[in-house]
């Protein structure tokens, strides 16, 4: 019993397990904490900020259009004037058009 005492005190110490990630094609070592960071964003969301720091990439901004009525040369003409119900397609009628 004693000679696996001293064999359990005897092994080498863990070695620290280096956490890294790769950002555009460049590897880095990082903490836990940062790496767990990158992976709940995902490699591709971030870009280099300096040769050594890293941030995540701006995200777009979105443009939301809306369709409108407008008058065109040819377009529908509407039943009881209710822009859902188009009648028929005439001279001077009214298009949806997204601005």
């Amino acid at each position: 019993m004693r000679e696996l005492i001293e064999a359990l005190h005897n092994l080498p110490p863990k070695k620290e397990k280096v956490h890294t990630v790769t950002i555009q094609g460049q590897s880095v070592v990082v903490s836990l904490k940062k790496k767990l960071e990158v992976i709940q964003h995902g490699e591709d969301a971030y870009m280099w900020k300096t040769p050594m720091e890293f941030v995540l990439k701006p995200r777009p901004k979105i443009k939301r259009g809306y369709n409108i009525l407008k008058k065109s040369d040819k377009g529908y003409n509407f039943y009881d004037n209710d822009p859902y119900y188009p009648n028929k397609i005439v001279d001077g009628g009214y298009k949806w058009v997204q601005e």
